[in-house]
């Protein structure tokens, strides 16, 4: 695939520039007859032909230089005629220096006149940028030809729906006609885009549906609130819009350019959205542009996630490590197909990071300079029943990672850390506070950076509580959750993902960063919203039942225990927290070995024992509760935790601690 699509592009590389090559000696032929009015004497000629090879000599190369031979021709933008600007005028800045330098060491360009240069220049810019253009302005009015499509409206008329809204007349066969925009900039109104009208603000929505008989609402707007897009979807579906898509948000566009095969339909996770995480691009590209990475557990949701939006930075390799050869193969296909393998190696390593000779032959091939570490066990009643299992994962693949990491000579490594190693009540918890420990015993060697990020439950991972309760309403319920109190802090993946980047640039060694995730969700609240969401009334068309809070769960998640308390960091939305262990690191790697011995033999008392040791506040946790039914049950492991490891702040009323008042109660 990666060579067919490098032929191509050569292809088009090639086709261009030979049609530049007619285009620029056309130029110089009309410059030097306009200059002469009409004949161009013997004496010229000579001068002609020479003009011609140094033009070609400079303009050629300095077109390439800026991009005129990636344009895509069926899609020329404002930037891309820039681009054919600055091409021309630099090329004719130093094609005027040449003739300069020429005229005074020979007396063939000594009076070579000046207006040929200045007719050239103009008419090179038109010849190349009219010739790029033409294709579009040939598919528009095509277009206008066409029966018109169903009739759509877009929601945002700024950038992104400017963009979609010329990719859409563009596109013949989406079978979709814009019909106009809706935004509550009040300035914009009766402002027209590509000829589409700006119809009116979200609140005349109803009417602007019901005037037009639109079937698509497309909602344009990537860095907007859940609390926005519910609104939308609500108006739109009471004025009766059989479809209605949005936009992902600005963590999941990979590229800036927006089209229409990038809209999906609205989900959920879209009407749960905070407001949008800012990051700093410039300090995340510092420490992965052109450097070597790796992320484990990349075919999980959190591991995707990191794959995608390192890509963007264009790191010279990305290793992607999992144990899952099929997800693992489809994540290789995605990514290839979305990011140029001229920018960055992707490498797919099938590997358990439990396997100590494996993980050393990969520290050895892929001399990785940065590593994300999200593989990990994630399901709190699965580790309750197999703890042994949680160790040789969460523990020992950590420790033989970081000191594979440690040994190579890696700049950072990072752990994706979870809300659950706060006061660990499973076993789950506590053995991700015991990888949070082995980070901070190996930050004191101080050769590598190491650090951890804990955030909370994700939208959309694998196993959350979103696509169970769909599953379930789907089949007309009943919607089962654990406890009616049960509380757990919400953030989209996309979102996380960018904090844990930002995160990265802020480490040192040896701290353990809490993201800010807001205000905590309702289990019982959000099952509600999914109800209605999906076109039903909670507790009347479909039955929510309460089974009762499992082993190992809690009914709210913290992200710092009492004693910790977090100190803010230039990001807003990122603290770093006052983290003391009494482990000296000899001690720590001594009961984590023996941790570790213990699963390796299943003894399971013994693997329990060895956890209270570590984790001295780890105590597990018992809600008596109904008897459960027999349907898949939401509660604290499936709320959303990320495939591998999450993190979050908490409230205030019950007990819980967030990251902006220190960590007080």
């Amino acid at each position: 695939m990666s060579r067919l699509i490098g032929r191509n592009r050569l292809t088009r590389a090639l086709f261009f520039g030979a049609l530049d090559l007619v285009w620029i000696g056309l130029a110089i032929y009309i410059a030097f007859l306009l200059r002469f009015d009409g004949r161009i004497s013997p004496n010229y000629a000579a001068r002609l032909w020479i003009y011609w090879g140094i033009a070609l000599a400079l303009k050629l190369p300095i077109f390439a230089l800026q991009g005129l031979y990636r344009m895509s021709w069926a899609y020329v933008s404002l930037e891309d005629l820039l681009a054919v600007l600055r091409a021309a005028t630099l090329s004719s800045l130093l094609l005027g220096m040449v003739l300069f330098f020429l005229g005074r060491e020979s007396s063939l360009f000594s009076d070579f006149p000046r207006s040929v240069l200045i007719i050239d220049y103009l008419l090179t810019i038109s010849f190349i940028g009219g010739f790029r253009l033409w294709k579009r302005i040939y598919l528009r009015l095509r277009s206008r030809g066409v029966r018109p499509g169903r009739p759509a409206l877009i929601v945002g008329a700024g950038d992104a729906g400017e963009q979609l809204a010329r990719n859409m007349l563009s596109e013949r066969a989406s079978g979709w006609s814009p019909i106009g925009f809706v935004d509550d900039d009040p300035a914009k109104r009766g402002l027209s885009l590509h000829g589409l009208p700006v119809l009116g603000t979200r609140a005349d929505l109803p009417q602007i549906i019901k005037a037009y008989n639109i079937e698509l609402v497309l909602v344009a707007l990537p860095a907007v609130r859940g609390r926005v897009i519910r609104q939308i979807v609500t108006l739109a579906r009471e004025a009766g819009v059989p479809k209605i898509e949005i936009l992902p948000g600005i963590h999941e566009l990979l590229s800036g350019q927006v089209s229409l095969s990038q809209v999906r339909e609205v989900q959920p996770e879209d009407l749960l959205g905070r407001d949008p995480v800012q990051i700093d691009s410039r300090e995340i590209s510092c420490y992965l542009k052109g450097k070597r990475v790796l992320v484990t557990g990349a075919a999980g949701s959190i591991g995707r996630e990191l794959s995608r939006q390192v890509l963007k930075f264009a790191p010279a390799r990305l290793a992607l490590l999992d144990q899952d050869e099929t997800a693992l193969f489809l994540l290789g296909n995605e990514l290839s197909r979305v990011f140029p393998s001229d920018q960055t190696a992707i490498m797919p390593v099938l590997a358990d990071v439990r396997d100590a000779a494996k993980i050393s032959q990969v520290f050895s091939a892929e001399r990785p300079e940065i590593i994300f570490h999200a593989a990990a066990y994630k399901h709190v009643p699965v580790m309750e029943a197999q703890p042994e299992e949680a160790i040789k994962t969460n523990v020992r693949g950590t420790r033989l990672l970081a000191q594979a990491a440690l040994e190579s000579g890696a700049e950072k490594f990072l752990l994706i850390s979870t809300d659950k190693a706060v006061r660990p009540s499973s076993v789950m918890g506590a053995s991700k506070r015991v990888a949070e420990l082995i980070m901070q015993a190996l930050a004191t060697q101080r050769a590598t950076s190491f650090f951890a990020v804990r955030f909370g439950n994700v939208l959309g991972s694998r196993g959350s509580v979103i696509p169970i309760l769909q599953e379930q309403i789907k089949r007309r319920g009943p919607v089962t959750i654990t406890h009616p109190g049960m509380k757990r802090y919400m953030m989209a993946i996309s979102e996380a993902v960018a904090l844990v980047l930002q995160a990265g640039a802020l480490g040192q060694g040896g701290e353990v960063f809490v993201l800010d995730m807001g205000r905590p969700v309702k289990i019982l609240d959000l099952a509600r919203e999914l109800i209605r969401f999906s076109g039903y009334e909670p507790e009347v068309d479909i039955p929510i039942v309460f089974s009762g809070a499992r082993p190992g769960e809690k009914l709210f998640e913290d992200l710092l225990s009492a004693e910790e308390g977090t100190e803010a960091t230039r990001h807003e939305k990122i603290y770093v927290t006052r983290l003391s262990t009494s482990w000296e690191p000899r001690a720590l790697f001594e009961a984590s070995g023996q941790l570790e011995q213990a699963a390796e033999r299943g003894d399971r008392e013994a693997v329990l024992a060895g956890l209270r040791e570590l984790v001295p506040t780890y105590r597990p946790q018992v809600i008596d509760a109904p008897v459960s039914v027999g349907a898949p049950l939401v509660g604290a492991q499936d709320a959303g935790a990320p495939d591998r490891a999450g993190t979050r702040p908490a409230p205030t009323s019950s007990g819980e601690i967030h990251p902006k008042n220190g960590g007080g109660r």
